[in-house]
């Protein structure tokens, strides 16, 4: 079974190749034959990545110390449940089972779209088998699981201890069920740039993925949460540790972008922005990888620096400007049929959220990337740390709260008019509370910014007296809330 699974590691590789190659080919061509059997390549890349996953599940039971993942991330002694989970606790299992599930998600894809959006599942199906060929590439060239030892040890060195807690076996499987369910929307949208069909059409489509996606994130960054809080030294609930914060990038984009599909639908409005929100979520899914598996930052949860860093990068890199070229090219394609009537309006009120949820994931994303840009920079790593996150994402966090609660509707057919306004009262109150809380730390820190005196200080001291600057502004926002 694990020579079977070895093999069958080349195998899928060859199938996602033809995949996307006749997917494409057919969908140019209008060749129902060439669809059809692009389409038959991805049912059989799962087989073949099933069987793959089977034969490495089967080496973990059995104790195959002649291969290098088993010997490294299992022992004789090792509880059968995390020798189990051990599939996905080192580099190159983790990578197949990105695969596994990517693979299935593809064919119940495939499979429910078997009679409806035709004309974009050619596309659809060639953009899965080309990220499925790039994961394929990087485990068969950069990370097989399967490769063998010159001698075969007595026993293997074991899990990491950290690792030996219940959260294995939950929580990265709902955080890659996440992260590999941005992958659809994603396949989506590049299949309706690439044929124009930028109507509501392939937003009926990727709603439930997108929700899906987002739910399984969430699952798993809660889990994580608590994993972390369990084992000490972690930094409790949440440090805004790199991949901690790369966790939680595509959760904050997908959340806005289920914001926004609604204004699209039923005004037809915000058209280039879902597209660009669609293909961001799966972009800085991507970027999540590339951080845990480069080695670039330090952190607890990433592996350990390897070559397929640089898959990644280059992936990304590739995706990156594939992408930005098509949106660039379809910006008339994707006009909205309806305009901003007013800015205090529904609609204004959703792009408001979107513009504090995407504001967030920036600075977390700008604080994640300041160590690797001041490196390049200043030749010297400065860490990014905690008051930072915190400093610009508490009051942000704070308008998005008391928006949020000021928005909320009932309807009066539930509850009479009276009971309606006491129902309403405690959230009016704090979502007044929580906005004027955020609105007053935002004050104060552009103030502080924007003085002159104090402006010319933070340009001459920056970076290296940044830390303490903001952890001032966060005491005297703390001394605001109190």
């Amino acid at each position: 079974m694990i020579l079977v699974g070895e093999l069958s590691l080349w195998v899928a590789l060859l199938m996602a190749a033809w995949a996307a190659t006749v997917s494409f080919a057919g969908g140019q061509l209008r060749r129902g034959d060439l669809i059809e059997s692009g389409e038959r390549a991805m049912y059989a890349t799962l087989a073949m990545v099933v069987l793959a996953s089977l034969g490495l599940w089967t080496a973990l039971l059995t104790h195959d110390f002649s291969i290098k993942y088993v010997a490294s991330f299992t022992s004789a002694n090792l509880p059968k449940v995390y020798t189990i989970t051990a599939f996905w606790g080192g580099q190159s299992g983790s990578l197949l089972f990105w695969a596994l599930i990517l693979s299935i998600y593809s064919a119940i894809t495939l499979y429910t779209n078997r009679t409806s959006n035709r004309e974009l599942m050619p596309y659809v199906s060639g953009t899965l088998a080309l990220i499925l060929f790039f994961f394929l590439a990087t485990i068969c060239l950069g990370s097989n699981p399967f490769e063998r030892l010159d001698w075969i040890p007595i026993d293997g060195r074991g899990l990491n201890p950290q690792l030996q807690n219940p959260g294995m076996a939950i929580h990265p499987p709902n955080l890659y069920l996440g992260y590999v369910g941005t992958s659809i929307p994603f396949a989506f949208a590049i299949a309706a740039l690439l044929t124009r069909r930028l109507d509501a059409e392939w937003l009926a489509a990727v709603r439930r993925w997108a929700l899906l996606a987002w739910f399984f994130n969430t699952v798993g960054i809660v889990l994580g949460m608590w994993w972390a809080y369990v084992e000490l030294g972690w930094g409790g609930y949440w440090a805004w540790d790199p991949v901690e914060n790369a966790s939680l990038l595509p959760w904050l984009v997908n959340t806005a972008f289920l914001h926004s599909i609604m204004v699209q639908e039923k005004r037809g409005m915000l058209r280039k922005w879902n597209v660009t929100l669609v293909v961001s979520a799966f972009l800085l899914a991507i970027f999540g990888t590339f951080i845990t598996r480069s080695g670039v930052i330090s952190s607890v949860h990433s592996f350990a620096q390897s070559p397929v860093g640089k898959w990644f990068a280059g992936f990304l890199i590739l995706a990156i400007v594939v992408t930005a070229y098509l949106v660039s090219t379809r910006l008339n394609d994707l006009r909205s049929h309806a305009e901003l009537e007013s800015m205090v309006s529904r609609e204004a009120a959703f792009l408001y959220n979107n513009l504090v949820l995407v504001g967030i994931a920036f600075s977390v994303l700008w604080g994640t990337l300041f160590p690797i840009i001041s490196e390049a920079v200043r030749g010297n790593k400065i860490t990014v740390g905690p008051p930072f996150f915190n400093t610009v994402n508490i009051p942000l966090g704070l308008l998005l709260i008391g928006a949020g609660l000021l928005l909320v509707r009932r309807s009066s057919r539930y509850v009479g008019a009276l009971g309606t306004v006491l129902f309403m009262l405690p959230k009016t109150l704090t979502g007044v509370a929580a906005l004027g809380a955020g609105a007053a730390i935002l004050v104060g820190w552009a103030w502080k910014i924007y003085d002159p005196e104090a402006f010319l200080n933070f340009v001459r001291l920056f970076p290296d007296e940044y830390m303490n600057l903001l952890a001032n502004w966060w005491s005297a926002a703390i001394a605001l809330l109190r």
